[in-house]
């Protein structure tokens, strides 16, 4: 009982700061020990969003930049994401430690991996890799199909990109796949986009010893 109460503080909490609240006590809860917080808020319906970075400082989560538009799914937000239905998935989700990116390191505080011909995303439901990152030998067939991505062909949405750790752990075959905070052009896939300047600050920003999240919700 205790912990339904205090997950739902939270939820209360990072709703407050999604819809643009000041530190107050909705905004003074801990998420997970987590120290970086950024929030992604739509009307339904919507494939534009409101997206904000927060730190955690003197027992509240303090505004650092934002709002900035974002880009969403083609199919707005939604709770129900399956594979291939254009929409962006709403929950509170861990941001992955490495970056990626077909252009060069732009300095960003953990690991980064320059892609290369052969670097794929697999999006195949019935791949026992599904939704992971996965190299195979530049030109050879995978041995995964569906939408799979070449991740290096993919420009200008792919040349740096931060994976939002959905439908990670555990991993459920059709639940949804390859969501990722990239640069934008246009509507997207299910992915949650800002142009490129504005990307490369929160890349450089983020720390993976702040264990950072992302929420995204519906307003």
């Amino acid at each position: 009982m205790l912990r339904t109460l205090i997950i739902a503080a939270e939820l209360a909490g990072i709703a407050a700061l999604s819809a643009g609240a000041s530190p107050g006590p909705a905004a003074c809860f801990r998420t997970g020990g987590s120290q970086q917080l950024v929030t992604v808020s739509a009307a339904r319906g919507e494939t534009s969003a409101s997206l904000q970075l927060w730190r955690w400082r003197d027992g509240c989560w303090r505004h650092v930049a934002g709002p900035w538009t974002a880009r969403l799914g083609r199919s707005g937000l939604s709770s129900t994401k399956r594979e291939g239905d254009g929409a962006t998935p709403t929950g509170t989700f861990r941001i992955a430690s490495t970056v990626y990116g077909i252009a060069a390191d732009p300095g960003v505080r953990g690991g980064y991996h320059r892609l290369v011909c052969g670097d794929w995303w697999d999006e195949d439901p019935s791949s026992p890799t599904y939704n992971t990152f996965r190299h195979v030998s530049c030109g050879a067939r995978t041995p995964f199909g569906g939408q799979s991505e070449a991740l290096w062909r993919i420009s200008p949405q792919y040349r740096y990109f931060a994976v939002i750790e959905y439908n990670a752990s555990p991993v459920v075959p059709g639940r949804g796949s390859a969501i990722f905070l990239h640069v934008a052009a246009g509507s997207t896939a299910g992915c949650v986009s800002l142009p490129e300047a504005r990307l490369v600050r929160l890349l450089r920003w983020l720390r993976p010893s702040a264990r950072p999240l992302i929420r995204i919700g519906i307003l």
